[in-house]
């Protein structure tokens, strides 16, 4: 269910085991109100920020003069001169890791710490104290998004992928981690719960690990190391962030969210901890097949390789689990915002997921190295399986702190359609484009064409993936921004019946 609170008709007068947890989990909710919806809106701005980057990105793959709007506007308002040297100095080069570093660290990152907060006091039964640390470690986080972003775009660039962030920019996302992951590990260490919930494992494991990979790799890239071995602390940085981050904060909510809306346990524990324990082992020894075939040890990537044929483990108890645990309850995705988006998400985590076994295979990394088939797996997770995720846990939280319900079913069916069809092109054509780059370049004739004319190859898709794919997952992120800012002011529906898709029988 999606309603902001849960009862049980009781007799009169008499006050139920139910109705004590209700005042719990409100005041839960209470405590984590204004944190979590800092998170939230933040993240939707970096989301918005992070779209347009994104589509002039890939405009200027097919047209490197792009200039974004209208060009007899500028021409009549006389500012030209002001438009052009701007956009002249916004190169595929710097809008591209610009993009990446709005989408992972700005939207992903703090949409998926607001969902922990909320999910850790919940699931712990501890409410938050002190909530403004909170908020200031979020403002803080923020503040180095904001300069990262800048940065980049007036040409700064480690050289380090996913992690091109000036230092400035690294020491405000590190310190403002700070007030944020610590304050999650405190609500964990007093839990009320004896046992942790599989999210908590999940959350725990995330909170725990983002500073050890992210400190790590800051210290080990201001050290004189050789090219070679910057590459293997950025792969196995790289690795962390989608695995360990992205993906446990992802994972616990989709463990959270589906049981909760169709109102019945996971399917079964023991595939549930075979499936953390394999999946955080074996997920941290897969990134050196990201260098398969460069100047590293060959044990390194072999090992990398096996773990990653193993990771069909953990792929598999997690698939299992969900497809379970849904079954005989899909149609509830029918009418369910948050049911809908998540369900969708997690079978875009196994596509993630049997994308990095499949290409971790020598005889397929030959093909897709040096193509835009690794960006493809990039979205999948982020866009596909994240965002999906994030989105579902945003419609079902958002109510219960607000106090209302969401005003209209016709931008959350419009938000889903627009999400899933402009991601799944965005991803599709990354790798249909990976795909045919590989071929040609494994041709005998393709030394003759040079490698800037058969990379080029991929350039055929780009106008689809701009004008289809982040103009239809724009126009439904604006909307989506929209209809929460009208959550923030409190337009919505009274607060009682959830907003669904569709009601029960209204599509039979």
């Amino acid at each position: 269910m999606n309603a902001t609170t849960e009862t049980t008709s009781a007799p009169k007068g008499e006050v139920t085991r139910r109705d004590i947890e209700n005042v719990e989990r409100a005041l839960i909710d209470q405590s984590a109100r204004g944190p979590v919806l800092t998170f939230f809106t933040t993240a939707i701005f970096w989301l918005l920020v992070s779209v347009l980057l994104g589509y002039i990105a890939s405009k200027k793959l097919h047209n490197p003069g792009f200039i974004l709007g209208p060009e007899w506007l500028y021409a009549k308002l006389h500012i030209r001169w002001l438009v052009n040297p701007i956009f002249e100095h916004m190169t595929y080069g710097r809008v591209w890791p610009a993009y990446t570093t709005a989408m992972i660290y700005g939207w992903c990152s703090l949409a998926g710490m607001g969902v922990a907060t909320w999910l850790i006091g919940r699931l712990t039964r501890v409410s938050i104290k002190a909530p403004a640390v909170l908020q200031f470690g979020a403002w803080f986080w923020n503040a180095g998004v904001a300069v990262a972003v800048i940065t980049i775009l007036c040409g700064y660039n480690s050289g380090l992928e996913y992690f091109e962030m000036h230092r400035a920019a690294r020491a405000c996302l590190f310190i403002g981690y700070l007030f944020i992951g610590i304050w999650g590990l405190i609500l964990f260490r007093y839990r009320r719960q004896s046992k942790p919930f599989i999210s908590v494992w999940y959350l725990a494991a995330a909170f725990f690990l983002f500073p050890w990979f992210f400190g790590t790799t800051e210290v080990m890239s201001a050290m004189p190391l050789a090219g070679v071995m910057k590459n293997v602390v950025n792969a196995w940085y790289q690795n962390g962030l989608f695995n360990l981050w992205l993906g446990c904060i992802g994972l616990a909510t989709a463990y959270y969210l589906i049981p909760k809306v169709i109102n019945r346990p996971i399917y079964s524990y023991n595939l549930a901890s075979i499936g953390f324990w394999s999946w955080i082992f074996l997920g941290g020894l897969t990134a050196m097949t990201r260098l398969s075939g460069g100047p590293v040890p060959a044990y390194l990537v072999t090992i990398s390789i096996a773990a990653s044929i193993l990771m069909i483990i953990p792929i598999a108890t997690l698939t299992v689990n969900f497809v379970r645990t849904m079954k005989g309850h899909t149609g509830l995705m029918a009418s369910s915002p948050t049911l809908r988006f998540t369900f969708v998400g997690t079978i875009f985590f196994s596509i993630a997921a049997g994308l990095s076994v499949i290409s971790a295979l020598r005889s397929v990394d030959s093909y897709t190295h040096f193509t835009p088939w690794s960006y493809g797996q990039m979205h999948t997770v982020t866009l596909g399986f994240f965002s999906m995720v994030m989105f579902g846990a945003i419609y079902y939280i958002t109510p219960r702190l607000v106090g209302c319900e969401w005003l209209s079913r016709t931008f959350m069916k419009l938000h889903f359609f627009g999400t899933a069809y402009g991601a799944g092109t965005i991803i599709a054509l990354f790798l249909f484009g990976g795909l045919a780059t590989g071929f040609v370049l494994n041709e005998p004739t393709a030394d003759k064409m040079g490698f800037y004319n058969v990379s080029g190859i991929a350039n055929a898709y780009m106008p689809v993936k701009t004008y289809i794919g982040y103009v239809l997952f724009g126009g439904a992120q604006v909307i989506f921004a929209f209809h929460f800012l009208l959550m923030r002011l409190r337009i919505g529906q009274p607060a009682g019946e959830p907003t669904l898709l569709e009601t029960p029988g209204e599509g039979h």
